[in-house]
């Protein structure tokens, strides 16, 4: 027996080709215009609350997380510094998987608390890596070091949580159904 339905391989397909273009194309033009590492993180964080919301299992957000990091460097090869966002990915998915889906999925203000916080944490995860490990000198030092780049990526966290828990929160409103709901 497979462990993603057809339906859930669909949505992770999706969601993982949506971050991937969008970032590869899209963020290294905000970055150079604002220098704000904002747009990776907002479109990182809230397809990762979709992908959560709607698959509900274990490793759905770490593989979204893979296949955006392969798609990323496929369009764009110098982007190393993506391997945060993957490496963030799986603690959004650990988190999310220790705090248990259908607890916080009952309730719109509890969805959108969890995934808020979730999302900010994991950004944050994001920017201390890629602030350790692919950055130096001057950029670095302008944001305050690693601990200030973690916190532009946790402000880009807020942002993503808030359009992922938005989106999700007028879903339930519409009462729209994922497949994986009953199991609530």
């Amino acid at each position: 027996m497979q462990y993603f339905n057809t339906r859930e391989i669909a949505a992770i397909a999706l969601l993982s080709a949506l971050w991937g273009v969008i970032n590869s194309l899209f963020s290294p033009i905000v970055f150079n215009v604002i220098g704000l590492p904002i747009l990776c993180d907002m479109i990182g964080f809230a397809v990762l609350s979709i992908t959560i919301w709607w698959v509900r299992k274990p490793g759905a957000a770490t593989t979204v997380g893979l296949i955006a990091t392969v798609i990323n460097f496929i369009f764009n090869p110098s982007g190393i510094f993506f391997l945060g966002f993957t490496a963030a990915s799986i603690v959004f998915d650990a988190v999310s998987w220790l705090a248990r889906y259908n607890s916080y999925f009952k309730k719109t203000f509890l969805t959108t608390v969890s995934l808020f916080s979730f999302s900010v944490l994991s950004a944050a995860v994001a920017g201390f890596i890629i602030g350790t490990c692919f950055m130096a000198g001057p950029a670095l030092a302008r944001w305050g070091g690693v601990a200030g780049w973690a916190g532009l990526h946790a402000m880009g966290g807020v942002i993503g949580g808030v359009i992922g828990a938005g989106l999700i929160a007028g879903l339930i409103a519409r009462n729209i159904q994922t497949p994986n709901t009953k199991r609530c």
